[in-house]
């Protein structure tokens, strides 16, 4: 027979167990949304994850432990990228550096560095000749970062990031888009670890479906 106080123990325990899967709760409409028309995947066969960033953005900076860790312990069906959003024209140097550096191979190296550079050293990196001085600063020989920074690949790209960031009608960063269709942040989710946890889920979800869009 349970006594008195080891009934009030475990509905006390059962409580706390309900309200922590109540708040694990992954609902559409609430922590991610659906895209009406989705956009094609780049790789078939596998979940495709995008983050919609922007160096200057103070959240982005703030998400990027937590994604790039989640990043880390990916399966090998998980490609994920990144693509530089660009809300306005002069925010457009700094789409130029992302696919500078990814050209350059430097980008896992200095991504972050940028960053920092921005929300730490309140670096605004904002002109070529602001951008070139610090990459030079870490290393990178100056004229070689400027042929590539110029180069009509690398303005290309930022320009088809920001007609990507239209179609996939991205208001604001740090956005997560999941196999083309399903949309997700901080904000939508609440917090960076629900974010985090509605990733997981909509990643198992693309798996149950075959990958299929």
């Amino acid at each position: 027979m349970i006594s008195f106080s080891k009934r009030i123990f475990l509905a006390f325990t059962l409580v706390l167990l309900c309200g922590a899967a109540h708040a694990q709760k992954i609902e559409e409409g609430f922590d991610y949304r659906v895209l009406p028309v989705p956009q094609p995947v780049e790789t078939k066969g596998k979940v495709e994850v995008i983050e919609f960033f922007w160096y200057g953005c103070p959240h982005c900076y703030d998400f990027e432990p937590e994604l790039s860790a989640w990043v880390k312990r990916q399966p090998k069906d998980v490609v994920f990228r990144r693509v530089p959003v660009a809300f306005r024209d002069d925010f457009l140097p700094h789409s130029q550096l992302y696919y500078a550096l990814e050209a350059m191979g430097k980008g896992d190296a200095l991504n972050e560095k940028v960053m920092y550079a921005m929300h730490k050293e309140n670096k605004r990196l904002l002109t070529e000749t602001e951008i070139a001085d610090w990459v030079a600063s870490q290393g990178v020989d100056r004229n070689t970062f400027l042929a590539t920074y110029r180069s009509f690949a690398v303005v290309s790209k930022a320009r088809a990031a920001k007609q990507l960031t239209e179609a996939y009608r991205i208001d604001g960063v740090p956005t997560i888009v999941m196999q083309g269709k399903y949309v997700t942040s901080p904000s939508i989710a609440g917090t960076k670890a629900k974010a985090i946890a509605v990733m997981d889920y909509l990643e198992e979800k693309i798996r149950k479906d075959k990958y299929r869009q």
